[in-house]
């Protein structure tokens, strides 16, 4: 947690680029073994205090010009190695992450978690999911894979849930919107890119995805496919 300024009204209004002036990157008058470590220090601490994962522009900031931003992480990671959280490489940047083996005491805990992902209902994710492997992808071409209508509630939910953003407009006609995952969503499901996406049998032999679901998908891209070579 960050600690407010509390100086005094003036100081708490300093904008941003007086911080960067002020902010010695340098560190010149210090030894080469605690400027590296002040660095660290700094490093850490804008991840651990980011609401995102951390991009190297952001991080090269606060640290000299020629600092190593990855020899830095290194470091970190190595520090942090018998920690039971540790910082990973999702969505384009850092990030702090409790280590994966510690889930099941944080949730027996009942302890309110700042990284906790909105609750979504089965049909929700799995909506979701649909997305993921096949955006951009209009609301239509969901209510065809589910045999149903899919809601424009349910679209809602997982856009303040900010697990998606309006994509370009369809070639089909009347020019509905698609939808597409966002940033946040690689962050919440710890994906460096959507290529890191598990293979979708991989998820139907999980058990995760039913074949209803693949088949329609099927008939989805099929049809798209048709469109596209009458154009």
């Amino acid at each position: 947690m960050v600690e407010p300024d509390t100086a005094s009204p003036r100081r708490g209004r300093r904008s941003t680029s007086e911080d960067e002036v002020l902010l010695d990157r340098e560190l010149a008058d210090l030894p080469p073994k605690l400027r590296w470590r002040e660095w660290m220090l700094r490093v850490e601490a804008v991840i651990f205090a980011a609401a995102e994962p951390v991009g190297r522009e952001t991080l090269a900031r606060v640290v000299g010009k020629d600092c190593s931003i990855d020899l830095l992480i290194d470091d970190l990671q190595e520090e942090l190695r018998d920690r039971p959280y540790e910082i990973v490489y999702v969505a384009g940047g850092w990030q702090h992450r409790t280590r994966s083996r510690f889930a099941v005491p944080i949730r027996a805990s009942q302890a309110s978690t700042r990284s906790a992902a909105p609750a979504l209902s089965d049909f929700e994710a799995m909506v979701l999911t649909a997305i993921a492997y096949f955006q951009p992808i209009t609301r239509g071409d969901l209510s065809k894979i589910f045999g149903k209508e899919v809601s424009r509630d349910t679209i809602a939910s997982l856009r303040n849930a900010g697990f998606l953003a309006s994509g370009p407009r369809s070639p089909t006609p009347g020019a509905p919107y698609t939808y597409v995952t966002t940033k946040h969503f690689l962050s919440a499901f710890g994906l460096q890119t959507l290529g890191d996406l598990p293979d979708i049998e991989a998820l139907e032999d999980a058990g995760l995805v039913g074949r209803q679901l693949l088949d329609e998908v099927s008939l989805v891209e099929a049809e798209d496919d048709g469109l596209s070579e009458g154009r």
